[in-house]
């Protein structure tokens, strides 16, 4: 069996596998090893570092074959679930120091005040699960999909993931029914969140005015602000090919998958791993249903721009 380490070149590893060689086997190897080890395979053991490649390969293709010709070891649900640690990987700050340090963050950005983390969904494209449930999952591009939802912090990091879903829900449905939206709305979080449209202007979440007169300099800011969310989807997408592809695997593995991306998206973050390059093969922005602020939201939000932006 070849050596994949010494077989490929700094650049082909990466591409192949989506981190370098010293991050796999420095930072990667050593959080699944044990797990890894206990999977006997039906008594043809593979080794854990063989197996951690396969599924960083997945996560780069979709797909197995042509990988060391092993056709036996598929999306198992057991071992994937295990990237989705996420309270240990996928977390907001604990700490109020933290919380205000990633505050001044996002005012460094553009000089939006008090922002938290900015929030938004995307469409990860799956199989028909078929059955009953099959036709809720078809969004209103005519695509099944989950349809995911993320806060990112100033550093395009992954704060929270709900990956719940089916793609037919609207964004502003699945905040609503989120922890995310409780934590905000409870203030057990510092600052706020910046949406779009799609959700609705509250206390503790504010969106663009959506015919700006002297709230200009107000929706300026907080679409450069809120542009982070968007780039994190690029970013995330372009390291794992396989969130832009449509995932065949089972519907609970598709889950999987996803969260595991998220969890090493976020590690390769915190390792300074390279982003990947654009290579435009990126979705078109995908375009929301305008929310109906509450009176509330928008008395906060009126006040919010009068003191900050006027």
């Amino acid at each position: 069996m070849q050596d994949h380490f010494r077989f490929y070149e700094d650049n082909e590893f990466i591409k192949r596998y989506c981190f370098r060689k010293t991050s796999v086997m420095d930072v990667l190897l050593p959080l699944v090893f044990n797990r890894l080890a206990k999977n006997n395979n039906r008594g043809l053991p593979i080794a854990p570092v063989i197996q951690l490649l396969i599924a960083l390969r997945f996560y780069a293709t979709g797909n197995f074959q042509g990988h060391f010709s092993i056709h036996s070891i598929t999306c198992n649900k057991k071992y994937l679930w295990h990237w989705q640690k996420t309270r240990n990987f996928v977390k907001f700050p604990e700490t109020l120091h933290e919380q205000q340090e990633n505050i001044m963050k996002f005012y460094n950005v553009a000089n939006f005040p008090n922002v938290a983390a900015c929030v938004d969904c995307t469409h990860i494209t799956i199989g028909n699960p078929g059955g009953e449930i099959g036709e809720i999952f078809r969004n209103r591009k005519r695509q099944f999909s989950l349809n995911v939802q993320v806060a990112s912090g100033p550093n395009m990091e992954i704060l929270d993931i709900d990956v719940r879903y089916p793609g037919s829900t609207h964004d502003s449905v699945i905040f609503d029914r989120s922890a995310l939206r409780v934590r905000f709305e409870t203030r057990q979080i510092e600052g706020i969140l910046l949406g779009d449209n799609g959700y609705a202007c509250q206390t503790y979440l504010l969106t663009p005015v959506v015919n700006p007169g002297p709230e200009q300099n107000y929706n300026r800011s907080h679409i450069s602000t809120r542009n982070i969310v968007e780039r994190l989807f690029g970013a995330w997408k372009r390291r794992f090919p396989c969130l832009r592809r449509v995932l065949l695997t089972k519907l609970e593995t598709s889950v999987a998958v996803i969260c595991a991306t998220a969890v090493l998206y976020n590690i390769a973050r915190n390792i300074q791993e390279d982003d990947f390059e654009d290579n435009n093969n990126e979705l078109p922005p995908e375009d929301n249903i305008i929310i109906e602020a509450n009176d509330d939201g928008l008395a906060f939000r009126r006040a919010f721009i009068a003191i900050h932006f006027q």
